[in-house]
């Protein structure tokens, strides 16, 4: 129709990368910044300046010439895309350790995300206040997500609960599930699964921190006393 935008798919991979230059541009902005060139972009987000211009560009923002791109314009760009025009309520499963640290957190109604209601099935949990939101029972769940319009859940339970916990959701009417439990869930089609595993990124990074501490002796060159060092004149 005369007057709508044509919207075009983006890759995942580049909406993965998107709240990475959001979070970049804000603080860009914040600090007075106007303008930013795909070249500085890219090396704030530690990214090829190709990779860069391509992902902008399915957001219609090629920038100008000499001049770069307009920061506020493209934060705009990047909020609309994302659909951080308006904030998401969250609902977390889950009032242990975990859900307590997630619900306290600022970062996330600072961006768009603020907890709208936290349940449990712990009665000794039920009623206490995180964050400044009442614990409820997860019998309640449906009642929350209804009164918030929530469609985003955080699940937060031990591995063994966390099925139970996106059947629940499911059943309660949210369409987009933050799966911080050690365990798969399956879920019908059409719902959004993120997973976020810690013990999983801390052993990735282990393996890297393996890495150097096996190529350590073979490649570092170390100075004998009395001796210069190779490539080094006196």
């Amino acid at each position: 129709m005369a007057g709508q935008r044509t919207r075009r798919r983006i890759p995942e991979a580049t909406v993965a990368r998107l709240p990475v230059y959001l979070r970049i541009l804000s603080e860009q902005f914040d600090a007075e910044v106007t303008s930013i060139s795909s070249e500085q972009l890219a090396d704030f987000a530690g990214l090829n300046v190709a990779k860069v211009r391509k992902d902008l560009s399915y957001l219609g923002s090629y920038g100008t010439r000499g001049v770069g791109y307009d920061i506020e314009v493209l934060v705009y760009q990047i909020r609309r895309e994302l659909g951080l025009t308006h904030d998401w309520h969250v609902v977390i499963v889950g009032a242990g350790n975990l859900g307590q640290a997630l619900a306290g957190y600022n970062g996330f109604g600072d961006r768009g995300f603020p907890v709208g209601g936290i349940v449990d099935v712990d009665a000794a949990k039920v009623g206490s206040v995180i964050g400044g939101v009442r614990v409820r029972h997860i019998d309640e769940l449906a009642k929350v997500v209804q009164a918030r319009n929530i469609s985003i859940g955080v699940i937060a339970t031990p591995g063994s609960a966390a099925q139970e916990a996106a059947d629940a959701l499911v059943a309660a009417g949210v369409t987009s599930l933050l799966n911080f439990a050690p365990s798969v869930i399956g879920v019908p089609h059409g719902i959004s699964v993120r997973k976020v595993d810690l013990a999983v990124e801390l052993q990735i990074l282990s393996y890297y921190e393996q890495r150097r501490a096996t190529a350590a002796p073979a490649s570092g060159l170390r100075a004998v006393p009395g001796e210069p060092r190779r490539g080094v004149t006196a």
